[in-house]
C-alpha cells in the first residue's frame, strides 16, 4: 500500500464531526448536522465560485459550502443545490454558526467524552 493509500484509509476511518442547529431542529430536538473535514478540493471547488473565498467569504459561500458539506447522519447530503434559495432566507447569525461549525469539526465520540 502507497503511503497516499495509507492516508486515504485513515482518512476513511475518521469519525464524523456534528453540530446541533436548534433553530432546525424539531419538537425541543435541535437539528443534528454532521461533516467531515474541510478538504483542499472541497475548497478547490468553493474558490471555482467564489473566488477570494478565503479573505472574504461571503454568506453566498458560506451557504455553498454547507451544501457541500453538511450531512444527515446516514452520511447522505442534507441538503442540494436546490435547498439554497432557502438557506439564503435563513438569519445571519444561523448560517454563520453553522458554517463555523464545518471548520471546527469534532468527532460524535469527542463530544460524548466531554
Amino acid at each position: 500500500m502507497s503511503l497516499a493509500e495509507k492516508i486515504a484509509a485513515k482518512r476513511a476511518e475518521k469519525e464524523l464531526g456534528s453540530f446541533e442547529v436548534e433553530e432546525w431542529g424539531e419538537e425541543d430536538r435541535p437539528l443534528v448536522l454532521f461533516f467531515t473535514d474541510v478538504a483542499a478540493r472541497d475548497m478547490s471547488k468553493i474558490q471555482k465560485k467564489h473566488k477570494d473565498f478565503i479573505n472574504n467569504p461571503t454568506m453566498d459561500a458560506m451557504v455553498d459550502m454547507i451544501i457541500l458539506k453538511a450531512m444527515n447522519k446516514e452520511g447522505e447530503k442534507a441538503f442540494d443545490v436546490g435547498d439554497k434559495f432557502i438557506l439564503m432566507g435563513e438569519p445571519l447569525n444561523v448560517i454563520a454558526k453553522v458554517f463555523g461549525a464545518i471548520f471546527e469539526t469534532v468527532s460524535v465520540e469527542e463530544q460524548e467524552k466531554n
